[in-house]
């Protein structure tokens, strides 16, 4: 995860470490509300300071809008009864963007990392021109801004999550967009700021889908204890993302996780990234839909994946069969992968979780008898469905929101975007 900080070494000036402190106490009253109620002198216990440094902090905290008090005390703990403390509802968001291939699903996350505005559109992006794509995004972003505005929530930053190869502000190659070395966050960027004059500007960044999904995963889903997952989610294609140790691996050149176009068959099916038999070709979207005979939208208007769902339960054969050879291609590739890396868990996520009951059985059974070192048995809960909050455009929106947890100063000061 990148942060904004400059490391803390023994030459760093008393307004580097009081930054420093308040991000760590501002997290601190996250973390702690997360699982009940935080207080000035827990909060100087979890993160080492004394109680009057951390009250220090947390005035400067509420006085900038980013903390409030519940009016609830407690008097169990020595001394003075302590005043209950969250983290503000309004102020400073970020604002997520996730562009895909048939939808583009925008988000807004407040300080402690909740939900609170959602504005999705079905779109076929397919073949169409990346600007316009990008500019159709900022039309709905800019509204979801409106919308947040109403709750007094204030983005203070957007993040991209982009399909395909993303690195320095572009997208290298998304195969099934069609798009090549398009440079995603200026034409967004630019869109966006043509939709909001007399607005500040917002930064933009951006980062893979699945990579974003992963972390949302990570920060939101029901993991638990495991820090160390590989993340698929499938869509029209098929990503992938490695977490390990709580830390998302990129790779050299941030292309890491491209796992649906790992060759399952040499002379398989032709794919968009120009190799053959790429795993996409047998567990993406489009492949299982084509795989079940299911055409476009089901029957009373569901969509193609609803309708498949709904088949499968039916116990349609053709339904079932496509599942589950997506199932076998999808733990054979998936198994180098573990035997390579060795994470606690397996996370499918996007048209998998739906489909998990006839997906997993088969996927488990091929990972049980290639996985080497012996510790995966069908039924251990290493494979697992994605929770529902485990998705790109919320990952997105919760990273700007760890920019502003890692220096609350730097975005303290009201924008009026």
């Amino acid at each position: 995860m990148k942060s904004i900080l400059t490391p803390l070494g023994p030459k760093a000036d008393k307004d580097t470490v009081r930054r420093h402190n308040l991000s760590l106490v501002l997290r601190a009253v996250r973390d702690e509300g997360e699982s009940g109620e935080a207080t000035r002198a827990g909060v100087a216990a979890r993160v080492g300071l004394t109680r009057a440094a951390v009250s220090s902090l947390v005035e400067q905290l509420m006085d900038s809008g980013f903390l409030t008090e519940s009016g609830k005390t407690f008097s169990g703990q020595a001394g003075r009864p302590g005043t209950a403390l969250k983290v503000a509802r309004t102020g400073p968001a970020g604002l997520g963007v996730e562009i895909n291939i048939d939808y583009v699903s925008v988000c807004v996350v407040d300080l402690a990392g909740t939900g609170r505005v959602r504005q999705t559109e079905h779109l076929d992006n397919r073949g169409a021109p990346a600007g316009e794509v990008l500019a159709r995004a900022a039309a709905i972003a800019a509204r979801t801004l409106d919308s947040a505005r109403e709750q007094e929530l204030r983005p203070v930053g957007v993040a991209l999550a982009l399909p395909g190869l993303v690195s320095g502000g572009a997208v290298r190659q998304a195969p099934n967009l069609g798009w090549n070395e398009v440079p995603a966050q200026d034409l967004f960027g630019d869109a966006l700021t043509a939709l909001r004059p007399g607005r500040p500007v917002l930064p933009v960044a951006s980062e893979n889908e699945a990579n974003l999904a992963a972390l949302a995963e990570l920060w939101f889903g029901g993991l638990g204890d495991v820090r160390s997952f590989l993340y698929l989610t499938g869509e029209i294609g098929v990503g992938g993302a490695l977490v390990l140790n709580g830390e998302l691996l990129r790779g050299a050149h941030g292309f890491a996780g491209e796992i649906g176009h790992v060759v399952v068959d040499p002379d398989g099916p032709e794919c968009r990234c120009g190799s053959r038999g790429c795993l996409e070709q047998y567990a993406g979207q489009s492949a299982l839909l084509r795989a079940a005979g299911v055409d476009g939208p089901g029957a009373g208007g569901g969509s193609g994946v609803l309708e498949l769902e709904r088949r499968a339960r039916a116990g349609d054969v053709r339904a079932v069969a496509a599942v589950a050879e997506a199932g076998r291609m999808l733990g054979r590739v998936v198994s180098g992968a573990v035997n390579l890396v060795d994470p606690d868990a397996v996370v499918l996520g996007g048209i998998y979780r739906g489909l998990m009951p006839w997906l997993s059985p088969p996927a488990d059974e091929e990972l049980t008898g290639r996985v080497v070192s012996g510790l995966w048995s069908p039924g251990s809960g290493r494979l697992r469905a994605s929770s529902v909050a485990g998705d790109a455009a919320r990952g997105a929106a919760a990273l700007v929101v760890q920019d502003v947890l890692d220096d609350p100063v730097a975005y303290a000061e009201p924008s009026g975007g």
